[in-house]
């Protein structure tokens, strides 16, 4: 038999993923993308109707209050992204709500000044203000690392293979959202990430009207098919005898959004009174802005994959982290309940449907602001159960952390030294935040436990973080381990090119900002 020849054995490294439909900047006709926007949108509902059902009640808030945080925080979602998209990193991200804030949230929600307060309205309002005085202030963290370009002078430090990790548990890190909250619902979980995975894979190829709609709308369909069969469960009473949290998990009349949104609400700024501001608690949140900074790093890189554009260069990841610090700012400002992020979900569905257009998010960010507004409808949509959202979760986190192996083409995996950094920074990426969450979920506070509360929220904040620990691990073994020879194994040389903006000739089709305001804003 003939041996078969080398390149019949491995696959040549490719800066831009196969197969993918639309790109950074194609788009499809405006039906299609309309449709694929508010897939997005309806996507996104789910971390920004889970991280105020969690805080808000702890706070001392109603139904009216939760439903008044979701509508701010989809409100302030739409234009963040928008800005994102303009005037950023021009990726196709959805910035939304982080759980990365919820530490230090919670450090606030126990302050003893606010924890004492009898009226739970009034406590509510006053923990509020609090955590928007925080965000205020620790959002100075990203505006200045992203718009002085200290960032993109940190990024000069990172390789593919320090990437590799940080991408990857961006998807990864976040396992528990899966399928232990499938778990609490089987017979609604279990059934939607079948019909997804079907629909998205198996059934892909087929079309109507040379469009794929199975593939294209796989989310959309199985959201609608699942959402009808749970209430149909929910209205004959299958639940009615069911422990209270099978029944927050899997009936859809529990929510409450729909009874307590009014018809048409502008959130504005300030709306819940004048911030107060206070050091330990701005200290404590800035450890979650940095970690909010690092986990966008990772998405930023996996959304370009997902686009078909280059790497973005390092001032334009700095741009996009300064306007994410303004995204905060308005966080801040608006009274969200949480700082804000790269929406790691959305990025995998720009893989899952094959659409990296820039338009889509646009338009998605639109259906945010208009459903914010009009609050009976978009409460009606943010009533879909948690369970559908994190069988979607198990598929889509999983795409942006393969996307985080995919960057291993351009390293040498046959280096001990490459073996040794990966391996490390993966384990203790998974390792040191699961010994910080069993910890806190046994003791009732993390294992950093001192007197200065700020400290102990700064600490238990980054090591909570699987992104964060490993970019801390990689970068650190990847810049001190028998770096000087080693350029080439760690993908040295195809990584340069795209540092700077005149690197790659794509890079001024993906990256320059509109309304010719490169003239007033040269890359650096």
């Amino acid at each position: 038999m003939e041996a078969p020849k080398p390149e019949e054995i491995s696959h040549p490294p490719m800066d831009q993923l196969q197969g993918l439909e639309y790109c950074i900047d194609s788009n499809p006709s405006w039906g299609e993308a309309i449709a694929l926007g508010f897939q997005q949108y309806i996507l996104a509902l789910g971390t920004a109707v889970m991280i105020p059902t969690f805080l808000v009640p702890l706070m001392g808030g109603s139904d009216n209050d939760k439903v008044r945080v979701v509508q701010t925080l989809l409100f302030v979602e739409g234009i963040n992204t928008l800005l994102q998209t303009l005037f950023g990193t021009r990726l196709p991200t959805v910035i939304g709500g982080s759980w990365a804030f919820v530490v230090p949230i919670i450090s606030i929600i126990h302050d003893p000044s606010l924890a004492g307060i009898p009226d739970p309205h009034a406590r509510f309002l006053y923990t509020m203000r609090a955590i928007q005085g925080a965000l205020i202030v620790a959002s100075s963290v990203q505006i200045i690392l992203g718009f002085s370009h200290l960032w993109a002078i940190c990024s000069r430090f990172f390789s593919p293979l320090g990437m590799v990790p940080v991408v990857a548990l961006v998807g990864f890190g976040l396992f528990d959202r899966g399928f232990p909250v499938v778990g609490r619902c089987v017979e609604v979980g279990i059934p939607m990430l079948i019909l997804f995975m079907a629909f998205s894979q198996y059934l892909k190829h087929f079309q109507a009207k040379k469009l794929p709609v199975l593939e294209r709308f796989a989310l959309i369909i199985s959201v609608i098919v699942i959402w009808a069969y749970a209430h149909l469960l929910t209205a004959s009473g299958a639940y009615r005898h069911r422990p209270e949290l099978t029944q927050r998990n899997c009936r859809t009349d529990r929510a409450n959004l729909i009874s307590s949104a009014p018809w048409i609400k502008i959130p504005y700024p300030l709306q819940w009174g004048a911030p107060t501001f206070d050091a330990g608690h701005a200290f404590g949140m800035m450890a979650a802005v940095l970690v909010s900074l690092i986990e966008s790093t990772g998405s930023y890189k996996a959304a370009a994959r997902f686009a078909s554009a280059t790497p973005p260069p390092a001032h334009v990841l700095s741009r996009g982290i300064g306007w994410q610090g303004i995204g905060i700012l308005l966080d801040g400002l608006f009274g969200t309940v949480t700082g804000s992020t790269v929406s790691v979900e959305n990025v995998g569905l720009l893989g899952s449907t094959r659409v990296g257009s820039r338009r889509v998010i646009q338009i998605s960010a639109g259906f945010m602001i208009f459903f914010s507004i009009l609050g009976k409808f978009g409460a009606l949509f943010a009533s879909i159960p948690f369970t559908i959202f994190a069988a979607v979760y198990c598929v889509l986190f999983g795409l942006v952390a393969s996307v985080g192996l995919s960057f291993l083409q351009f390293t040498n995996m046959n280096s001990m030294r490459n073996l040794f950094i990966v391996a490390v920074s993966f384990f203790l990426g998974l390792s040191i935040p699961e010994y910080f969450r069993q910890f806190t979920a046994a003791a009732l506070h993390g294992p950093a436990h001192t007197k200065a509360g700020w400290f102990n929220d700064f600490l238990n904040t980054i090591f909570m973080s699987s992104p964060t620990v490993a970019l801390i691990v990689a970068v650190f073994l990847d810049n001190t381990l028998e770096f000087k020879d080693s350029a080439r194994d760690r993908g040295m040389p195809w990584w340069a090119k795209f540092r700077t903006f005149k690197g790659d000739s794509r890079n001024e089709e993906f990256y320059t900002l509109p309304f010719n305001l490169n003239r007033f804003f040269p890359p650096s």
